[in-house]
C-alpha cells in the first residue's frame, strides 16, 4: 500500500524535474536569447533565467560580443591591371539579436562573404600605388560599405583593417628597380646642389679676394703648409706673378 502512494508521487516529481529541465535556460550577461512561440518571435530575452514553455516555445541564442573575423587572400585586380592578393580582419558585433535571426539565415556566414566581395570590389576600382600608400582610405571605405550593408541584419562593423598585400615577385622586382633609382636621382641632385652651393662659395670668395691681393699670397701659403704636411717626395711651390713685376718695368725700361 505504501508503495502504490509513493509511485504517483515519484512520477510527479520525474515529471516535474524533466518540465523544469526543459523550459529554464540561463543566458550569460552577453547572451540574447530569440523566443519563438509556435514559429513566432514574441520576444529578445537575455541576460538571466528564462523560462520556456517546453515543445511550444523554441530559443535561438545569439553572442553579442565582438566578434574577430579574418577575410581569407583574394584575388584582386587593381585598375591598373596588377594581379595582386589582399587578406584583411574585420571587427564587428550584433546589437540587434532579432533581425540577425530572423531576416539572415547565418550572419556569420553572409558577413564573411560580404567582406570577401567588397574587398575585391574596393581595391579593384584603385591603382597599385594607391592600395600601397592609403591603407587608411580603404579600411575606412571598407568599414562604412560593410556597416551600411549588414545595417539590417542588426550588425555594427566597428572596424576593417588590411592585413597584406601580396605582389608577384617581377612587381616586387621592378618596384625594388624603382626604389633604387629613386634613391640614385636624389644622390645626384644632392651632389649637384652641393655642388652649385660650394660655386657660390667660391664666387663670394674670389670677389673678396680680389678687394686684398695679399689675401691671394695668404692663400698660397696656407695651400703650400698643407702640402707640406702631407709628406710628399714633392713640393710644387707657386709663385705669384707679382714677385716678377719689378723685373719686368725695368726690362721695359731698358
Amino acid at each position: 500500500m505504501l508503495l502504490s502512494e509513493l509511485y504517483p508521487m515519484v512520477v510527479i516529481v520525474v515529471l516535474v524535474v524533466m518540465f523544469l529541465a526543459s523550459a529554464i535556460r540561463i543566458l550569460n550577461e552577453y547572451e540574447r536569447g530569440v523566443i519563438f512561440r509556435l514559429g513566432r518571435v514574441i520576444a529578445t530575452k537575455g541576460p538571466g533565467l528564462i523560462i520556456l514553455i517546453p515543445v511550444i516555445d523554441k530559443m535561438v541564442k545569439i553572442d553579442m560580443r565582438t566578434i574577430t573575423m579574418d577575410v581569407p587572400p583574394q584575388d584582386v585586380i587593381t585598375r591598373d591591371n596588377v594581379s595582386i592578393k589582399v587578406n584583411a580582419v574585420v571587427y564587428f558585433r550584433v546589437i540587434d539579436a532579432t533581425p540577425a535571426v530572423v531576416d539572415v539565415e547565418n550572419y556569420l556566414y553572409a558577413t564573411s562573404q560580404l567582406a570577401q566581395t567588397t574587398l575585391r570590389s574596393v581595391c579593384g576600382q584603385m591603382e597599385l600605388d594607391e592600395i600601397l600608400s592609403e591603407r587608411e582610405k580603404i579600411n575606412l571605405e571598407l568599414q562604412q560599405i560593410l556597416d551600411r550593408s549588414t545595417d539590417p541584419w542588426g550588425i555594427k562593423v566597428s572596424l576593417v583593417e588590411v592585413k597584406h598585400i601580396d605582389l608577384p615577385e617581377e612587381m616586387k622586382r621592378a618596384m625594388a628597380k624603382q626604389a633604387e633609382a629613386e634613391r640614385e636621382r636624389r644622390a645626384k641632385v644632392i651632389n649637384a646642389e652641393g655642388e652649385f652651393q660650394a660655386a657660390q662659395k667660391l664666387i663670394e670668395a674670389a670677389a673678396l679676394m680680389e678687394t686684398q691681393p695679399m689675401s691671394l699670397q695668404l692663400r698660397y701659403l696656407q695651400t703650400l703648409n698643407q702640402i707640406a704636411s702631407e709628406n710628399n717626395s714633392t713640393t710644387v711651390f707657386p709663385i705669384p706673378i707679382d714677385l716678377f713685376k719689378p723685373f719686368l718695368k725695368l726690362a721695359e725700361k731698358a
